[in-house]
């Protein structure tokens, strides 16, 4: 039996979304809970493959031009070792061009290709680690590819104008750092700096957020850092944390609802911030994702301070439950704000996709508006940079519901963090700023 191989579990990765691009966290747990890895080459795996679907486009270019056969024509497999193998040698200096090389062709040779294939591939390499100084330097003077699909590209170009749509592009092009908010009831800021400090990491504080921290130069899984099973932190981009501080203010004995969990990262928050007597209602119809969100409640500490409900949010209101004192409402969306996080958003969206998402949004906002009591709160949250999915809908809503209003949540975020405020009142943040895109928009019931 053949020994776990990053760049093996890497290549069935990709072989797999590219033979039928679909979202890749489900691609991913599948293939490397099958392939025994230890934590190390687990987290080499999921680099490798996050960053051959960064530079897609910068591959692509450059594979067609040194193999001379089309790129459409090609088996997936042979098409994800290719790309796999170029990754390397072009965005990963660490490893040798020979190990990349010759690790790539092996662990394709493993995945019993016919030999005539892995010498084309092997070839292929061969011939793109010979040409990678005049690579590297035509990459570096032109700064490459947008690396998003076209359409994409037009359409931020239409509305944000050509350079700060490159840049955009170029701020969703680059490794994305780790950003941590630490757990008050269990651990304090000093006391995680100086374990992870010990421990030889990187630290420093996020730019807004009191609670957050970040790991600039860790590239490992979370579960390796200092205080992880103890639950002294869980992983929450700085964008997210911030979202969960408009549902402020919360009261003692209060009823809140987080009405589209995930994988619990706003819930745990939320239930960090909660008063005495306050309680939280989670909401997830996913199996996968709601078994995550009780995972990570009971690491944490938290599953006995949180009601998780499996099923939709339209299940919960049938039945009728008390109206909530606030709700926070993380719709489903586009993602297009967390592509550098999840870069195979940008090449499994479509329009169309974007055009379907703003009647799923209004109808979870209108479900959600009949659990919230008269002077409640519902905050509205999404990860889109998308007008449709977040201004639009929020101008629509309370031109239909004169009995809200959204009054400048400013004082509510810490003092640095303000200006994330637009004009319009709304929330900003944009993967320019070094955080993910998101948008939030704080409805407060006035009868």
């Amino acid at each position: 039996m053949s020994k776990p191989c990053a760049r093996g579990a890497a290549l069935e990765i990709l072989r797999r979304w590219g033979a039928a691009p679909a979202p890749l966290p489900p691609i991913v747990d599948m293939v490397l809970g099958r392939a025994g890895l230890d934590g190390r080459n687990r987290a080499l795996a999921l680099a490798l493959v996050q960053e051959t679907l960064r530079r897609l486009q910068d591959l692509d270019e450059h594979i067609a031009a040194t193999s001379h056969h089309p790129l459409a024509r090609m088996r997936p497999l042979t098409l994800a070792a290719l790309r796999l193998g170029l990754c390397q040698l072009l965005f990963f200096p660490t490893i040798p061009p020979s190990a990349a090389v010759d690790e790539t062709v092996g662990a394709f040779k493993r995945l019993g290709q016919p030999r005539w294939l892995v010498g084309f591939v092997h070839g292929s390499l061969r011939t793109l680690a010979r040409d990678l100084p005049r690579l590297q330097q035509a990459l570096t003077a032109s700064g490459g590819r947008h690396n998003h699909p076209p359409w994409l590209v037009n359409r931020w170009q239409t509305r944000l104008g050509e350079k700060t749509t490159l840049a955009l592009c170029r701020a969703n092009n680059t490794v994305p750092v780790m950003s941590v908010r630490l757990h008050p009831g269990r651990t304090t800021v000093a006391h995680l700096l100086r374990s992870w400090h010990e421990a030889g990491l990187l630290v420093r504080h996020c730019a807004f957020a009191a609670d957050c921290l970040e790991l600039p130069d860790f590239s490992g899984s979370p579960t390796e850092l200092p205080g992880y099973d103890a639950g002294h932190f869980h992983v929450q981009d700085e964008a997210a944390q911030l979202s969960c501080r408009l549902l402020a203010p919360l009261r003692e004995g209060g009823r809140y609802l987080d009405a589209c969990a995930g994988l619990g990262g706003k819930t745990s928050t939320l239930a960090q911030l909660l008063p005495d007597g306050a309680e939280l209602t989670a909401v997830e119809p996913e199996p996968r994702r709601f078994a995550l969100l009780h995972d990570n409640l009971a690491r944490l500490g938290l599953a006995d301070r949180v009601r998780c409900h499996a099923g939709r949010l339209q299940d919960l209101a049938a039945g009728a439950p008390p109206p909530f004192d606030g709700i926070l409402l993380d719709v489903p969306c586009s993602g297009t704000g967390v592509i550098r996080r999840r870069p195979d958003i940008r090449w499994n969206r479509t329009p169309e996709d974007l055009a379907a998402m703003p009647p799923r949004q209004r109808a979870l906002l209108d479900c959600a508006v009949s659990l919230l009591v008269p002077g409640g709160v519902l905050v509205y949250v999404t990860c889109s940079l998308e007008p449709e999915e977040n201004e639009e809908v929020i101008t629509a809503f309370l031109a239909a519901h004169p009995d809200f209003s959204s009054p400048d949540p400013a004082a509510l975020l810490p003092p640095a963090a303000t200006g994330l405020i637009g004009p319009d009142g709304f929330f900003h943040t944009s993967p320019l700023l070094g955080m993910d895109g998101f948008f939030a928009a704080r409805l407060v019931r006035t009868a």
